[in-house]
């Protein structure tokens, strides 16, 4: 690349950027009601975006080989322990995910 066109690349890639972090802000002011459907993504997206990872997780594991999908039923169980004593999606995945790579690389 030549460096007109890394400016320029550098230019849209701020602009992007700032686009996407001042967008919500302008559509919905603060002293503007925020839309229904709005609410309801926001309270229904986070189970959804988890729901989407357990099944991206588990796409690959198959029972009839290799560890028998143990280690992917231990972690799932930390997640879900985790999240019925937290309440924290950050937590719970992360504890679960931290869990995994330890049974993966020490046990399994």
């Amino acid at each position: 690349m030549t460096i007109n066109q890394r400016i320029i690349t550098i230019a849209i890639i701020v602009f992007a950027t700032m686009l996407t972090r001042f967008l919500p802000f302008l559509i919905f002011p603060a002293g503007k009601e925020t839309p229904r459907f709005v609410k309801y993504l926001g309270k229904v997206l986070p189970a959804a975006v988890f729901g989407l990872l357990v099944i991206y997780s588990l796409k690959g594991v198959n029972v009839l080989e290799g560890s028998h999908g143990v280690p992917e039923m231990i972690a799932i169980a930390v997640v879900i322990g985790l999240h019925l004593w937290k309440r924290q999606m950050l937590i719970s995945i992360a504890g679960g995910t931290v869990v995994y790579m330890l049974l993966v690389q020490l046990v399994f």
